[in-house]
């Protein structure tokens, strides 16, 4: 039995051979500069030039770990229907008055919820001084609660005067 001819032999071979083309496939990745730009910024897509104009400078020497970034989803074809309507239909005058209506006695019927909301925590705060409850023999419960109807008053505010503000705006 000669020893060319041996299993042994044949996948030692095998396995010398693909360990060599790993170092090959390797070393040939390794030829890329890798620079380090002020600002932290590591990169290899610019020139030497250009790396001298900027002020980077190379690694040598230091292992380099690459992350591939992942891949954005396909854009979507222009075959897909848009949600805006097309600019050559309009709206009928009286059907977009009848909608401006509509959203005028909505946001006036939440401005009148929000208003009176309003008043009530307002005869709850008792300009600083709630009425103590039961439940808060602890002055701590009581002055979360104060803190908690304060911040309440202060949101409600706001959000009158934002209902407002779309209300001046509707024509």
């Amino acid at each position: 039995m000669s020893l060319r001819g041996s299993r042994w032999f044949k996948g030692g071979f095998i396995a010398a051979s693909l360990l060599l083309s790993a170092f090959t496939v390797q070393g040939q990745g390794d030829t890329a500069v890798v620079y380090r730009c002020p600002g932290n910024l590591y990169t290899s897509t610019i020139t030497a030039k250009e790396a001298r104009e900027q002020g980077c400078r190379t690694l040598d020497g230091a292992p380099i770990t690459v992350l591939a970034a992942p891949k954005r989803p396909a854009a979507a074809s222009g075959n897909a229907p848009t949600a805006s309507p097309r600019p050559d239909t309009r709206i009928d005058p009286s059907e977009q008055r009848a909608r401006d209506s509509d959203a005028r006695r909505i946001l006036e019927a939440e401005l009148q919820r929000e208003e009176q909301r309003l008043s009530e925590m307002q005869a709850e705060y008792n300009k600083g001084e709630p009425e103590r409850r039961g439940d808060e023999r602890n002055y701590q419960k009581y002055l979360d609660r104060v803190s908690d109807l304060k911040s309440g008053i202060a949101r409600k505010e706001s959000d009158i005067a934002a209902l407002k503000r779309e209300l001046s705006k509707l024509p």
